[in-house]
């Protein structure tokens, strides 16, 4: 009797261990996951978009871009191909936002580094003060590492449609010429298909942790 009840208990304890691991991973099929929204050009602060995409709701990608870095190399859309990105648009003579916004990427950077699915992508816009010279200065003072991080520079006019159309970044400045900029704080998260995933203020402490876990949000998005 009693090997019995011995026998039956062992029984019981496999039972419940097992329908422990079903309901586990039965909850674990049924949870949805977490996924980031994809920004369209109707959902952001029209200040940030040309007026030719305010009414875009679907479809928006970051368009084609040639332009220089601060090693004098020129950097296109492919050099991000099936990459994870962080974009910014920043000056390097800014003594307001911009020396923050930079070690905070700088900071992401660190977070990063060996992550080859993640890289990083400055923009000036004063790309005629930025010249390769200076963004090579800069980078060599904020310890920019340029396998992962490009600070560009090239024609004004380009990057100025780069801002308003696809990353949706910059305001424009009525005081100056057409293609003039305001940029803002705002660091962008950009996926494999060029889509906009994310912004962030990136003076903001807070919100750079937020960027690191919704840039783990976005890799896991790729695992599935």
């Amino acid at each position: 009797m009693t090997s019995f009840f011995k026998r039956f208990r062992l029984f019981g304890i496999v039972l419940f261990l097992l329908s422990a691991i079903i309901i586990y991973l039965f909850y674990g099929a049924l949870k949805p996951q977490e996924r980031l929204p994809i920004y369209q050009p109707a959902m952001v602060n029209q200040e940030l978009v040309d007026e030719s995409l305010l009414d875009v709701k679907k479809y928006h990608t970051i368009a084609d871009f040639s332009l220089i870095n601060q090693n004098g190399k020129t950097i296109t859309q492919n050099d991000y191909e099936d990459k994870i990105y962080v974009a910014d648009f920043f000056f390097t003579t800014c003594q307001t936002i911009c020396p923050i916004m930079t070690s905070n990427m700088h900071d992401i950077q660190k977070e990063v580094l060996e992550d080859d699915d993640v890289m990083l992508l400055s923009h000036s816009v004063t790309p005629t003060i930025d010249t390769v010279a200076q963004l090579k200065r800069y980078a060599d003072k904020k310890g920019v590492i340029d396998t992962k991080w490009n600070l560009v520079t090239g024609d004004k006019r380009h990057i100025y449609e780069l801002a308003r159309k696809s990353y949706l970044a910059v305001k424009t400045d009525g005081d100056g010429g057409p293609f003039d900029m305001i940029h803002t704080e705002n660091f962008i998260l950009i996926d494999k298909e060029r889509r906009i995933r994310g912004f962030y203020d990136g003076t903001d402490e807070e919100d750079m942790q937020r960027l690191l876990e919704e840039i783990a949000v976005l890799k896991a998005e790729y695992k599935d």
